[in-house]
């Protein structure tokens, strides 16, 4: 798909992170931008931000986990400037839940999954009929992340799971999008391939009450910062990857209608092949035994 200035793009989790270095870039690329966050003063200091820079912004506040709450991101992006021809799927909570997963509170999983699940699914119903109806070219991308899609992270089980569902369900929506022969391409976003600068660590900030831990968790929630320090006095070196990098993956992916979107790693592709390798073979998941301590 051809990226043209005029275009409109909307973006879930708009305001830091992944999503404001996507928005950024689309307005940067010319397009008008719609920006979706359920934080209210990030989205108000990103939305400024781009417009200082001359883009046209939309801001709206929204909970993706209610479809009502998407469908008015998708009345208002229509209203506003008549047509939506990029849309990314962003919005993602880490689930706060400790222990094993039979220790886990349901509490823990339905914010999970009504968010990194359910928000996308919400988005995909939303806009994708109107994109298709418009006629025009789209291009559809819907966030994942290596802990679920690329090798499960047993450690963070409930986020993974929910990540993995993302795959599934982008690589459902790409086949039935070729199945209607559509101008409308579908793409997973596999960010990295290191650790991201992201507010994911702090989800628990906004938490809605309706998902509210049942019991206190038997450890304190740690910032970014806090668990690179700990890792750094440990003795492990942390890379990451600039959000920036990522939105550039995003972009030149949509140029290319490429639906993985998954930056080079030889890490990444190693865990590919084993994961791939063990199912082949019909054999356990080695790949997982370095959790098996944990």
């Amino acid at each position: 798909m051809e990226l043209r200035q005029g275009q409109v793009a909307v973006v879930t989790g708009a305001a830091s992170g992944i999503g404001l270095a996507m928005a950024r870039r689309f307005a940067d690329e010319g397009l008008k931008v719609v920006l979706a966050d359920v934080e209210e003063g990030a989205l108000d200091k990103a939305a400024t931000e781009l417009r200082e820079g001359g883009a046209q912004v939309l801001a709206r506040v929204v909970d993706v986990s209610e479809r009502d709450s998407v469908r008015e991101l998708a009345d208002a992006a229509y209203d506003a400037f008549g047509a939506v021809h990029v849309l990314c799927n962003n919005a993602g909570v880490g689930s706060g839940a400790e222990g094993r997963m039979w220790e886990h509170e349901p509490n823990d999983w339905k914010w999970a999954f009504s968010v990194n699940v359910w928000g996308v699914f919400h988005g995909v119903q939303a806009f994708v009929p109107r994109m298709l109806a418009g006629g025009e070219p789209g291009h559809v991308v819907n966030t994942s992340s290596g802990d679920g899609g690329i090798a499960p992270l047993p450690t963070a089980s409930v986020y993974a799971v929910t990540k993995a569902a993302v795959v599934t369900m982008t690589e459902s929506l790409y086949a039935h999008l070729k199945a209607e022969q559509a101008q409308v391409g579908a793409s997973v976003l596999f960010p990295g391939p290191h650790m991201l600068r992201t507010g994911l660590w702090e989800s628990h900030r906004n938490r809605p009450q309706r998902y509210a831990k049942e019991r206190p968790r038997k450890s304190p929630y740690r910032s970014l910062d806090q668990w690179e320090a700990a890792m750094k006095e440990a003795g492990h070196e942390i890379e990451f990857t600039p959000v920036e990098e990522v939105a550039g993956v995003v972009v030149d992916g949509i140029r290319a209608d490429r639906f993985w979107m998954l930056p080079a790693s030889e890490h990444s592709d190693r865990q590919i092949r084993a994961r791939s390798q063990s199912m082949l073979d019909r054999a356990n998941p080695s790949y997982l035994e370095k959790f098996i301590l944990d």
